[in-house]
């Protein structure tokens, strides 16, 4: 790591535990290393999170402008119970 800026945190007494646990256990070599770990998973998450968004976000539009005659909501739900009776009888037929 180029440069580090240290700063404090305050955590409640469960969240201490867990950090100092993990250092204890020498899963980690400090409570700094985990808090790092921790915020990098958080990142990582929250890309993930903000990808998702855009790509509901570009699924939605292309909806609006898609002309073309959708399934009826009948339809998809009559398709969706015969799915999962033929998977339940499956499951029966198993027993």
């Amino acid at each position: 790591m180029a440069t580090a800026e240290k700063i404090s945190i305050a955590l409640p007494p469960e969240m201490v535990h867990i950090v100092r646990g993990a250092v204890a256990t020498g899963e980690y070599a400090s409570s700094s290393e985990v808090i790092r770990d921790a915020l990098r998973d958080w990142t990582h998450k929250r890309n993930l999170r903000l990808q998702g968004v855009t790509e509901l976000r570009r699924v939605w539009q292309e909806a609006l402008i898609d002309k073309t005659p959708g399934i009826s909501p009948n339809d998809v739900l009559d398709r969706l119970e015969r799915k999962y009776q033929t998977i339940a009888d499956g499951a029966n037929i198993a027993k």
